[in-house]
């Protein structure tokens, strides 16, 4: 007997050999049969769809579950418009923390504000606290002197302003959040994941660098889901400064790695040890993204995030230990870097297949080189809707049409994936592929005609795609038998309604082996 049969509306499968179907049948948490094999099956449960469209779960392949929890329980001093509106809020969060405590802030961006705020001004609000505001880009941070005052010497600021390495030193001296907080976060931003319809995600990053809350943030993910506080699968990548030299045999070839050789693909369906993340640069929003050519209107091309060879060398160790990597690399600069330490790691001996996170500006002539080395483009479309005017005037004319590209790489052959770095912007997969046809920003400007792709390649890069840039492809993707049965339910079909309307299409639910989180 079928633990759940689904019937009376529109499957797509994501299957090529059998793209739609009107029944699916589920045991066990998997798809056992789709189509007429599913007639007069027996059912413990009956869903059904009264017309609506199912789809294969999203899958988010780059986003930051315990950050987007955490950064909800924050004092917020979006939209960073009015400076003393935001010294305001930050005074009345410090008068919430102890003295000596810490004030975690978010929502901090410069650019509506036209300046940084300054380690005196931020002084004169803190009362004896030590101030901590995380710019929305994650690639920079705002500290009183306090904080300043706590640094080790060589950190680097400019009037309480931190970016990339330099706020990596904060983000150490804040550690380490607590296991139950972490849960907390996680829970809350993975039922905010289930209400957007994605049913599993790629965790960018945990337990060091820019990216981690606690140097055994594994422990909180384990945590949540023994407590059953994890609403999606998650697939965990390690920050690339956690692996340290071992003891190894030489034949093992390991020059550096995790306590007992942990390594991407230990765990199960649930919860699991994704790639190795890697930073060699910082990011568009903070301007620390390293291009070839400077910013247009300022005198810099950004940075790499420390020196080439270093970071070549980080990347054919983690592969000759046998990590997928995940590099993040947004300006073709740091696309270059990628794309040579990954051959050259690739030269020595073969290893999983690669990513590059973000692949922000990547110019014609790198993109026969990510299909040549078969390194999959990890992209945030949702970037383009809520930044690309910024983004477009950054890079001025000549360069706005190579922006988080999605026919282009297609068209050259390279494995596509999408995501969405939440909470960096909302992470709405639907918002995601709406713009994936469109390149229409929120204000209403065209970024990259020629990179508009049909709603099936973009609906395939947030299942398929995804799953396969995450090590899922077996399970994840599309809802074929013998694959996980996880599915949203779309009030209505989005082949059917027009483009300009995919992401107001209601989700009705999401299931995630063929459990409903209601």
């Amino acid at each position: 007997m079928l633990d759940l049969r689904i019937e009376n509306g529109t499957i797509v499968t994501m299957d090529p050999a059998r793209p739609v179907v009107r029944a699916l049948g589920v045991w066990r948490g998997r798809v056992f049969a789709s189509g007429d094999d599913v007639a007069g099956m027996p059912a413990r449960e009956v869903l059904d769809l009264r017309g609506a469209t199912v789809v294969p779960g999203f899958v988010d392949a780059h986003t930051h579950l315990a950050w987007t929890g955490l950064k909800a329980r924050a004092a917020s001093v979006a939209p960073s418009e009015d400076a003393a509106a935001m010294l305001r809020v930050i005074a009345e969060a410090a008068r919430r923390v102890p003295v000596g405590g810490w004030v975690d802030v978010g929502g901090y961006d410069q650019r509506p504000l036209g300046r940084h705020l300054t380690a005196a001004e931020l002084d004169a609000v803190s009362a004896g606290r030590r101030v901590f505001v995380t710019h929305d880009s994650g690639h920079a941070c705002l500290v009183n002197s306090a904080v300043l005052a706590m640094l080790p010497d060589g950190v680097r600021h400019e009037d309480g302003l931190l970016t990339e390495g330099d706020m990596a030193a904060v983000r150490r001296l804040r550690w380490p959040y607590s296991v139950d907080e972490l849960v907390a976060a996680i829970e809350h931003a993975g039922r905010e994941c289930r209400a957007q319809g994605v049913t599993a995600v790629s965790e960018a990053g945990i337990a060091g660098g820019l990216v981690g809350h606690s140097p055994v943030e594994l422990a909180a993910y384990q945590v949540a889901r023994e407590r059953g506080r994890l609403p999606v699968r998650a697939r965990l990548m390690v920050a690339a400064d956690v692996p340290h030299a071992v003891a190894a045999h030489p034949d093992d070839d390991l020059p550096q790695a995790l306590d007992l050789g942990v390594r991407t693909g230990l765990g199960d369906e649930w919860l699991s040890i994704g790639a190795l993340k890697v930073f060699t640069d910082g990011g568009m929003m903070a301007r620390t993204a390293a291009l070839t050519e400077n910013y247009a209107g300022l005198d810099h091309a950004g940075q790499l995030a420390g020196d080439p060879a270093a970071l070549t060398r980080t990347i054919v160790d983690g592969h000759r230990a046998g990590w997928q990597l995940a590099v993040h690399a947004i300006g073709d600069r740091a696309v270059d870097l990628a794309l040579d330490a990954i051959s050259t790691a690739q030269a020595i001996k073969p290893g999983p297949r690669h990513r590059i996170e973000h692949a922000g500006l990547v110019r014609p002539d790198q993109l026969a080189r990510f299909r040549e080395l078969d390194v999959t483009a990890v992209v945030q479309p949702n970037f383009l809707w809520y930044l690309g005017d910024d983004y477009a005037e950054i890079m001025g004319p000549d360069r706005a049409g190579w922006l988080y590209r999605g026919a282009g790489f297609l068209e050259a052959g390279v494995r596509l994936a999408a995501s969405s770095d939440r909470p960096v912007t909302d992470g709405a997969p639907l918002r995601a592929i709406q713009f994936m046809a469109e390149r229409l920003t929120s204000g209403g400007r065209v970024v990259g005609p020629a990179e508009r792709m049909s709603v099936a390649d973009a609906l395939r890069a947030y299942t398929v795609g995804a799953a396969a840039a995450c090590g899922w492809a077996d399970d994840l993707g599309a809802l074929t038998p013998g694959r996980l049965a996880d599915f949203v339910v779309l009030a209505e079909n989005p082949f059917d309604v027009p483009v300009s309307r995919i992401a107001e299409i209601a989700i009705r639910d999401s299931y995630v082996g063929g459990a409903s989180l209601a």
